[in-house]
């Protein structure tokens, strides 16, 4: 669990100013890995308490389930908080690599920090808790029902009834509002405590997590986002036609920005679910995996099954019987949950869990295999010092699992499991690829604003008073959409994302979706795979599984280029891995796009 919350390694960070009277008598070297060796100690015990404080609360919600929760992450806030002050007292000293890097590390530890203050650890921790259970459990009426989150994406996914989608789209999106009060606070405490570190606010400190300045990472990310942005475009302008036919100008028009609810996900992330409305003339059927899997009698537990045999195959490890004694598969009737999906490990070692509402459907299992690849990922770095014990960088452990759910969404995989019995020809890819992209290339824009909202918030160029303007502004810049009708004033649509309301950092998935591509072309490349990218299953390559679990194994060791390397050869995030999956997609998209106005 904590290294998909905490941030990761940083090469340069901001100098704690310490008092000149605190750096007399200069601390030793002896001393800064005594002070090292004691605060993993700490942070062991204090990580282990947390963690099953969340994890309850999670898979139990309730009043008191969140006052613990609170208490632990209070607790822990406070430790680390402290720590990273006392870390600041060895700045200067000339100490080994290995010490220097977990000084760093320390300062990076929270995504969070609490200022070091009386009560303010509490009371952050506090609006932490609150925001992540109004989301988790929102509610809202319609047609005399009412509905969860769960329920809402159902209808988004399925309708086809505009008047519906928006009716669902708004009355999710109505549990937000209430969070709009407490949000500022959260931004206000987080950032003292980030300058208390050494930032200029929690946005820096987010971005320094990359083994590069907060400015550099920002370049970074616009530097992938030109390599791709392109293709954005061009499948933007090739869904808002189909849009157009099959609702009308009066509700998608055939040019400008696309209607958010329209495309089949709350948050319109992710296109995949109105496949059946963009789908391509002139090509077979393709795969409906969904069919596939309730055909062959799969439950969410099989599910799960397949996804282990997936890294069982590349050589992995079983997972522990723990995992299936202790994990949340499926949504209980009983209780309230935090049913977004994630991986959990609570001891750092062993004991790693998903919880998950898991439902028998395509996305659902690609999803299974991406949590799974955040177990394997932590069970491969357990052996790593607790300050060691994480992801290279936050994009690497997301990219595991989505590195996976490429093989797993191949033909190639699923005739090798037994759930195809034939794969389709090789001039039936157009529709397999377009299906991905609807997934894969939607996404790249909302996990690039996400935290570019969330930045311009913590820095202060969007105010209180200009929250949802501004996130409309960066949706519409970004991904070419508009809402279904004008927002109320009182509108908090980005708290009606779960990592908002939790706090949870969202650039690490921009960044996973260009690793995983980089994975795929180096694993192909070992595997001995001559056909093209996107055809290529890694299933059963266990050199394969080998080569990666050793990359796996370095966790947050050392700056992730030199991890990239071991597995990859290459030392540089390059979105051309995704334009090379892609590229027959792309080449037909600019056919089928001829006459059109794309843009927005």
């Amino acid at each position: 669990m904590k290294s998909l919350l905490l941030a990761a390694a940083a090469a340069s960070v901001l100098a704690f100013a310490v008092p000149a009277a605190a750096q007399a008598p200069q601390p030793t070297p002896a001393e800064a890995k005594a002070f090292i060796d004691r605060a993993e100690a700490e942070l062991k015990e204090a990580d282990a308490f947390a963690s099953r404080a969340a994890w309850v609360r999670a898979n139990f919600i309730t009043e008191d389930t969140g006052w613990l929760d609170t208490k632990a992450s209070a607790e822990q806030k406070a430790l680390v908080t402290r720590l990273a002050k006392e870390a600041a007292r060895f700045n200067g000293v000339a100490v080994d690599p290995v010490t220097a890097r977990k000084l760093m590390l320390l300062k990076l530890y929270m995504t969070l920090p609490a200022p070091d203050r009386p009560g303010a650890p509490a009371e952050l921790a506090g609006l932490s808790t609150k925001l992540n259970s109004i989301y988790s459990t929102g509610k809202f009426t319609w047609r005399g029902k009412t509905l969860t989150l769960n329920d809402a994406e159902d209808v988004l996914r399925t309708s086809r009834d505009p008047a519906e989608l928006k009716a669902v789209w708004e009355g999710w999106h109505s549990v937000a509002p209430v969070m709009k009060a407490d949000y500022p606070r959260l931004v206000e405490l987080a950032n003292e405590g980030s300058r208390g570190l050494g930032f200029k606010d929690t946005g820096a400190l987010w971005r320094a997590g990359y083994d590069m300045s907060p400015d550099e990472f920002t370049a970074e990310a616009d530097r992938l986002w030109t390599q791709v942005e392109p293709f954005y475009r061009n499948l933007h302008c090739y869904v808002r036609a189909r849009l157009n036919e099959k609702y009308g100008s009066a509700v998608q028009p055939r040019t400008g920005p696309i209607r958010a609810d329209l495309l089949g996900n709350m948050w319109a992330q992710e296109w995949g679910n109105i496949y059946d409305v963009v789908e391509p003339k002139g090509f077979s059927a393709g795969v409906n995996l969904e069919k596939l899997l309730v055909a062959k009698g799969y439950d969410p537990v099989k599910m799960v099954k397949t996804g282990e045999g997936f890294y069982s195959s590349l050589g992995f490890a079983p997972l522990p019987q723990t995992f299936w004694e202790r994990s949340l598969i499926v949504r209980p009737r009983d209780r309230e949950v935090v049913c977004h999906a994630s991986a959990w490990n609570l001891d750092g070692q062993d004991d790693i869990r998903i919880k998950m509402c898991t439902k028998v459907t395509a996305e659902d299992f690609q999803t299974v295999h991406h949590e799974l690849g955040h177990n394997y990922y932590q069970r491969a770095y357990k052996g790593q010092s607790v300050l060691f014990q994480g992801s290279a960088n936050g994009g690497f452990h997301e990219a595991t699992g989505d590195f996976a759910a490429l093989s797993a969404a191949t033909p190639t995989y699923l005739q090798q499991i037994g759930l195809l019995d034939t794969a389709p020809a090789a001039d039936q890819d157009i529709p397999f690829l377009l299906r991905m992209a609807l997934d894969k290339i939607a996404f790249l824009p909302f996990g690039l604003l996400v935290d570019k909202w969330r930045w311009q918030v913590f820095s202060g160029e969007v105010t209180p008073d200009t929250y949802n303007d501004a996130w409309w502004k960066l949706r519409l810049k970004y991904q070419g959409l508009v809402p279904p009708a004008e927002r109320p004033a009182d509108a908090f649509d980005p708290g009606a994302k779960y990592h908002v309301a939790a706090s949870a950092t969202y650039e690490r998935y921009f960044m996973a979706r260009i690793y995983q591509f980089q994975f795929q072309r180096a694993a192909c490349a070992q595997a001995g795979w001559k056909g093209p990218l996107h055809r290529c299953s890694i299933y059963g390559q266990k050199a394969v599984g080998e080569k990666f679990n050793r990359m796996l194994e370095l966790g947050q060791s050392q700056p992730w280029p030199q991890t990239l390397s071991v597995f990859t050869g290459e030392a540089r995030t390059d979105a051309s891995a995704v334009t090379d999956y892609f590229r027959p997609l792309n080449v037909w998209l600019t056919q089928q796009n001829r006459g059109e106005r794309c843009g927005w």
